[in-house]
């Protein structure tokens, strides 16, 4: 018997109808071990300190719910008598990882393989066990150091922002936030530069008033120093020029210019050109993109769905190609199309990565998908059939023309398609496409009418906008451009981002939210200021996902790259906090400011030394709170302080006015804060009263569940707080029962 492991149910269910008897197939879930998380068993242990020759080895965990799932998959192999394990997880860095992972659970098996497979079809996975192969150690090593990194930079950077009381910082995320503020901050700083144009159809043809040259001292710049012929600040001029028009109802060619334009087709998909076209196409989000695109690759009808590359297979080449020609004939077949992947010479080679095809290129629609699955699986389809077509081909005329009393010249494009080459199979995703010339004749001196209306001609008066903000897929676009994401993280990057509650999608666009904006200018500073390279700089993040790509490709050695790493950063994050501890921080200067809030204005500058908080060293702040709280000066509650005293009166059916009276002062602005003020005093006697309280409808829901798990009769149960009935129980006897119940289960298990 042989067992086959997947990563998805889907998936599974995919290859079992390939594979049929004497095979096992089964998913896990995705990973099944992965460093411990924070808190549990292992987490505290350093993970960081390891001989410079070597990787660290920390203590894998299991992720949530495998180890159940993995133990009875091991139970069921042994018990089918399993002798070869398969483990097909997908074929990039962190499917190696987990393959590793299970090639080490499954290790006393008699025999163990790693498969891989681009897509999902009979052929390719007889071939993946034909070729079966051993854990590749170096793609292994390499996700095993973008794990320390990302850990070593979330678990330090994260509790340096604390202090600023923001949720995390990550070694890709946080720069990703850097590219979304530094747009926003573009965009606040923009002048917008008012200009008018004038605009008109005339034989189905767009033309454009001329009004000013680049030498012209009225010529219209924008703030870069871009020269814009059709625009004028001379909103007289512009005004002129449509009344010429209205006036005249036509215009005379003075000169045309015969052209082609070419456009060439555009490489099959890469993760991020999908993302951004089913964004532009088809209105989607990048998750819903990349839900719908694992839910075709684990049917098997498209290759794999996270690559870079845009290479394809030569066999599918060749079927797209004879679908195109027997659909539209030989004349729109192209030599194929590569993106700036593929190195110059090798033009469609078979990569170990392919560009995202469908399986089955014959196959232009798909019956039994889901709407959704249809219309990426089209534009999947339409991307790789388009790559192996020919060039579209326009015939141009580029007109310059007159209109009677007005000297500026007026121009436009005529242009009509004679060849539609790849366009061909975009017909859905396009507007109407002109196929035939102008009805006007197309000569010099010839007059060409114009059918005025209220919007023909028309004049705009506009200002120029902002920087456009980045939406989820430009955002990818720019993370791949600088070379700080891959295909596997674009998608939880920003997801992580949202989480975290550091930007807004608003409408399609990236808005950063006060929180992001205060990491991304107040935190990010201290550490990339402090080095010439910058912990989150773009460059130094990508160089770092550079050195992941050279341990895979073993041009570097995994330690080497990762003590290297450990060194830098060391050094940033030392700095970083020599730099912090030189300024005080929010919480020190609101602390002082509440301290100092109810003295008087004499002894305020007496303990200030005439200065404001903001301008103290942290020197100057660390001595001067230790001395204020040393005096043992009061100083107001705090917010928290207040509102729970408020929640705590209500609870109890106590005014406001009735519990002052307990620490004995006016009004709840009078309390103070600190462990010995009157907040903490007034807040320990009402919690104490309303423990007296009857227990809530969700403690007598768990006290009565525990009675249940722990299969004894309830009143054993209420017995631990000394009561008969659950209708007497008060909250702290819940608390008694509910308390003594978990501390029993925790000793039995440690047991």
């Amino acid at each position: 018997m042989k067992l086959m492991i997947l990563e998805s149910g889907a998936k599974a269910k995919t290859v079992k109808k390939y594979l049929g008897k004497g095979w096992i197939v089964q998913a896990c879930g995705g990973h099944v071990q992965d460093l411990p998380s924070k808190g549990s068993k292992g987490s505290s242990k350093s993970m960081w300190d390891s001989e410079r020759n070597v990787l660290p080895e920390p203590p894998w965990g299991w992720t949530s719910g495998a180890k159940k799932k993995i133990t009875d998959m091991v139970k069921k192999a042994k018990s089918s008598n399993v002798e070869e394990v398969y483990i097909a997880t997908d074929p990039d860095r962190e499917g190696e990882f987990i393959a590793w992972r299970l090639s080490i659970i499954f290790a006393k098996f008699p025999s163990q393989k790693r498969v891989t497979f681009n897509e999902i079809t009979e052929t390719s996975v007889q071939k993946a066990i034909e070729e079966a192969r051993e854990i590749d150690t170096a793609l292994v090593d390499s996700a095993k150091v973008r794990r320390f990194m990302d850990r070593l930079v979330g678990f330090e950077c994260s509790r340096f922002s604390r202090s600023w009381r923001l949720a995390s910082m990550g070694r890709v995320q946080t720069p990703t936030l850097g590219f979304i503020i530094e747009r926003e901050l573009l965009r606040e700083k923009h002048v917008p530069i008012v200009y008018n144009s004038v605009n008109f159809i005339s034989n189905d043809t767009n033309f454009k008033i001329r009004f000013h040259e680049k030498d012209d001292p009225e010529a219209w710049l924008d703030d870069s120093g871009k020269h814009f012929p059709d625009r004028t600040f001379n909103q007289d001029l512009a005004a002129e020029a449509i009344t010429k028009l209205n006036k005249n109802m036509s215009i005379e060619i003075q000169s045309i210019k015969e052209g082609k334009n070419k456009r060439s087709p555009k490489p099959p998909f890469t993760t991020d050109t999908m993302l951004q076209s089913a964004s532009s196409n088809l209105g989607w989000s990048v998750a819903r993109t990349s839900a719908v695109a694992g839910e075709l690759y684990n049917s098997g009808h498209v290759t794999y769905i996270r690559t870079d590359s845009t290479r394809t297979n030569e066999d599918a080449r060749k079927t797209i190609k004879e679908y195109i020609k027997q659909t539209y004939g030989e004349n729109h077949l192209g030599p194929g199309v590569l993106g700036s992947d593929a190195k110059k010479g090798s033009s469609n080679v078979q990569d170990a990565h392919e560009a995202i095809r469908p399986t089955r290129p014959e196959i232009h629609n798909i019956d039994g998908l889901k709407d959704e699955q249809q219309l990426l699986y089209r534009l999947i389809w339409a991307r790789f059939a388009g790559s192996q077509m020919s060039s579209s081909i326009r015939e141009t005329r580029a007109i310059v023309a007159k209109t009677e009393d007005f000297d500026k010249n007026i121009t436009g494009t005529a242009s009509w398609r004679t060849h539609a080459g790849w366009e061909a199979v975009y017909e859905p995703y396009h507007k109407s496409i002109k196929l035939e010339p102008p009805q006007s004749e197309l000569a010099e001196g010839v007059l060409w009418e114009i059918e005025c209306n209220e919007e023909n001609p028309q004049l705009v008066s506009d200002q120029t906008k902002p920087p456009r903000r980045f939406s989820e897929s430009s955002i990818v676009q720019e993370m791949k451009k600088a070379g700080i994401g891959r295909p596997s993280t674009y998608v939880s990057t920003i997801q992580t981002l949202s989480r975290r509650k550091y930007v807004e999608n608003n409408s399609g666009a990236l808005i950063p939210t006060d929180a992001g904006r205060t990491l991304w200018l107040e935190v990010v500073p201290f550490y990339n200021e402090q080095n010439e390279r910058g912990l989150f700089a773009t460059q130094f993040t990508a160089k770092m996902e550079s050195d992941l790509d050279t341990i895979e490709n073993s041009s570097q050695s995994a330690p080497e790259v990762w003590h290297n790493f450990v060194d830098v950063f060391k050094e940033m994050n030392d700095a970083a906090k020599t730099k912090k501890r030189s300024i005080p921080s929010k919480k020190q200067i609101e602390l002082l400011k509440n301290l100092t809030k109810n003295m008087t204005e004499s002894e305020r500058n007496k303990v200030l030394d005439g200065k404001k908080p903001e301008e103290f060293t942290g020197e100057e702040m660390r001595n001067t709170l230790d001395k204020v709280i040393a005096d043992g000066g009061d100083f107001p509650a705090s917010e928290k302080q207040i509102a729970l005293v408020i929640k705590l009166a209500d609870q109890l059916g106590h005014s406001l006015k009735d519990i002052c009276k307990i620490v004995n002062i006016d009004d709840i602005n009078s309390l103070t804060g600190g462990k010995d003020g009157s907040a903490s005093q007034l807040i320990d006697t009402l919690i104490k009263e309303s423990q007296a309280l009857p227990a809530s409808e969700a403690q007598v829901k768990l006290v009565n569940k525990l009675a249940v798990r722990e299969e004894v009769p309830l009143s054993d149960i209420l017995a631990i707080a000394d009561i008969v009935t659950i209708d007497e129980m008060t909250k702290q006897d819940a608390s008694k029962i509910i308390d003594t119940v978990m501390k029993k289960n925790k000793k039995s298990k440690k047991k």
